[in-house]
């Protein structure tokens, strides 16, 4: 499979990286949001490609908190993506439960050991390396190399941090993997 063509997307949405100029991360974050300090459903939407009855759901769920003045922050539109990265592979009540094991609530900031919009970096300079290399480079490694520069809120936060990322890059790769499968099978179905 072209690693090159698996990234061809922002993680998590249906905008192709070119279209931003090839940002992802906190930096693509931070062009979605430099006018302003939140985006109406429309936009999480536009981005995404998850519909709004969906958005509400994981509201309702307490998997999302509640859009303030009708609009989404940086942190949620975050936590969006990293959902929606996820979604297609791992049920949405283990998505869940990985969330809360990484932040604990969505209501409170007291007990979050990162940022989402921090942890959605992480992710995709983990994804940008590890993809690029593929089975030459460990994930471990690179997960260790990428936090290298992250502080501990409390004792085990790293850990916790670590096992994480493992787990949504691999569930990731598992969605683009199945996407691509799912493009060969309609390539000879046609």
């Amino acid at each position: 499979m072209n690693e090159n063509k698996m990234l061809e997307y922002i993680p998590g949405t249906m905008m192709p990286r070119e279209k931003m100029g090839d940002a992802t991360g906190l930096e693509f974050l931070q062009k979605i949001f430099f006018i302003s300090d939140g985006i109406k459903l429309s936009q999480v939407r536009e981005v995404t490609g998850v519909d709004g009855t969906t958005l509400q759901n994981w509201v309702k769920r307490g998997w999302l908190l509640n859009p303030v003045n009708k609009s989404y922050g940086i942190d949620q539109l975050a936590r969006i993506l990293i959902i929606n990265m996820m979604r297609d592979t791992v049920q949405l009540s283990r998505i869940s439960f990985l969330l809360k094991y990484i932040n604990g609530s969505v209501e409170s900031r007291e007990d979050d050991i990162i940022q989402e919009s921090v942890l959605y970096d992480y992710i995709c300079k983990v994804l940008e390396i590890w993809c690029g290399y593929g089975a030459e480079t460990d994930l471990r490694t690179t997960i260790n190399d990428v936090t290298a520069d992250y502080v501990e809120r409390f004792s085990g936060a790293r850990r916790r941090l670590e096992r994480a990322l493992e787990i949504i890059v691999r569930s990731y790769q598992a969605t683009l993997i199945k996407r691509y499968t799912d493009s060969l099978i309609d390539e000879i179905s046609d």
